[in-house]
């Protein structure tokens, strides 16, 4: 989908700077951007994501109302280059102190990420998000005094995301999933899986669960295939893992890899609409874990059943280890610098259950995370130095993340589940944060 973007103009479409840099746009951004027939200031626009200034005059002074009245935040991309120019700095200044929204992009690649981010706006507003879950609220379910504590699953936490993205949140029963997944014979799994082995690494895990693992992908895919407005999937698979005698864990990579599919361990609303933002407009790499701040002591040791913390360099206050599900957590093929699919490691699921061992590359990462009531968002740049693994634990692989102040990070949490993508992010996300009116919180 392509953002449908009004070139808007002050003196005359015909303008030779104006018609020029029509033009130049068109050609640069032509892979995200739909350029409608251009609109005079003041005349009536026409129904369209956004509005563009391909040129800026001195003019834009005298007529502050008539720019009021377009529909905002505006888009300043005047350079032949597809960013803003310095010139119209002063200008971009004086509507931003006088309450006009403007998106002056310094780089051809941010005009693009803009772009997308205007596409999925109005995207959002005709998809959906599809969890499976039957009743992870009311009681029931494993470790119920952990889980029942989560937003994700509260009536206004789905209210909140569909009023401020138009998103529609869809509820299917994981129950039913998995008996449909269960139905499945062995033979079609088979044939499944035989196209795909060759590039699936595997490690001590047997036929059987391998063939679950490729069963439960399967039932999902059809529920997928039924609707092709659906952007994310997630499964209430720890909390009511009773449902079922796998885990969703290759099912996501799967369906990432097939078709750019997002997934939601513990079907977290919020994680899957943060990685949908990320992963829609700036396009890095993206994953979900927990976050095990070196600041919370005991607490943090005693639930991944680990004696002490790995040794850092610099104030240990500053690190954290991310871990999920006995790894890092689940990180697409595409994604990774390694990857295998191995046994469980939680005793909370069943023993026939699988979990992905796969790594990030080191080097520069950004934490993210939408805050309720989600018009603000967690984002805190930092560094992955290392990998740390501990035996006998629910952390055989995870990340040692360093950020520039612990302590501060941990006042600030918003969840135990973060997102963390590859690079630092915080600029990219800026800019995308003003076409949804989102608030950047660093930490």
């Amino acid at each position: 989908m392509k953002a449908r973007v009004v070139p808007i103009y002050f003196k005359s479409p015909d303008d030779a700077e104006f018609a020029a840099q029509l033009r130049n746009l068109k050609e640069l951004l032509a892979e995200e951007a739909e350029i409608l027939p251009p609109v005079k200031l003041g005349a009536r626009v026409p129904q369209t994501d956004a509005v563009i200034f391909p040129q800026m005059l001195g003019e834009a002074y005298g007529q502050l109302e008539k720019i009021r009245k377009l529909p905002q935040p505006l888009m300043i991309v005047t350079s032949e280059f597809g960013t803003v120019s310095m010139w119209d700095w002063e200008i971009n200044s004086f509507l931003s102190a006088r309450g006009v929204k403007v998106i002056g992009p310094t780089s051809l690649e941010k005009t693009r990420q803009v772009c997308r981010a205007f596409a999925l706006r109005r995207r959002l507003k005709h998809s959906k998000l599809l969890v499976f879950q039957d009743h992870p609220a009311s009681g029931g379910g494993n470790q119920d005094e952990i889980f029942k504590r989560f937003y994700w699953w509260e009536p206004q936490c789905v209210d909140a995301i569909q009023r401020k993205y138009g998103v529609k949140v869809v509820k299917k029963s994981f129950k039913k999933l998995a008996a449909s997944a269960k139905a499945i014979t062995d033979e079609a799994a088979r044939k499944v899986w035989e196209l795909r082995k060759a590039r699936t690494p595997v490690s001590r895990i047997t036929g059987r669960a391998i063939l679950s693992a490729v069963k439960l992908y399967m039932a999902v895919k059809a529920e997928l295939d039924q609707d092709p407005d659906i952007l994310a999937v997630g499964i209430n698979c720890l909390n009511e893992s009773m449902h079922s005698d796998t885990t969703p864990c290759l099912a996501w990579n799967f369906l990432y890899e097939d078709q750019r599919m997002v997934w939601g361990c513990e079907a977290d609303l919020v994680s899957m609409l943060t990685k949908i933002l990320i992963g829609q407009t700036i396009g890095v790499p993206f994953m979900m874990t927990n976050l095990y701040p070196f600041e919370m002591g005991n607490a943090a040791l005693k639930h991944e059943h680990i004696p002490n913390f790995p040794a850092v360099e610099g104030r240990p206050e500053d690190y954290i280890l991310a871990a999920h599900c006995g790894y890092l957590g689940v990180v697409p093929q595409s994604f990774s610098t390694e990857w295998r699919l191995k046994p469980k490691v939680l005793t909370i699921v069943d023993d026939n259950a699988t979990a992905i061992d796969a790594r990030l590359p080191e080097g520069d990462i950004t934490l993210v995370k939408l805050m309720p009531p989600f018009n603000r968002w967690s984002i805190v740049e930092g560094e992955l130095p290392k990998y740390a693994g501990f035996k006998n634990s629910h952390c055989l692989n995870g990340a040692v993340l360093r950020v520039p102040n612990g302590k501060r990070l941990v006042a600030d949490l918003v969840s135990h589940h973060y997102i963390v993508s590859t690079g630092h992010n915080l600029e990219d996300l800026a800019t995308v944060s003003k076409v949804f009116d989102l608030e950047c919180v660093t930490s």
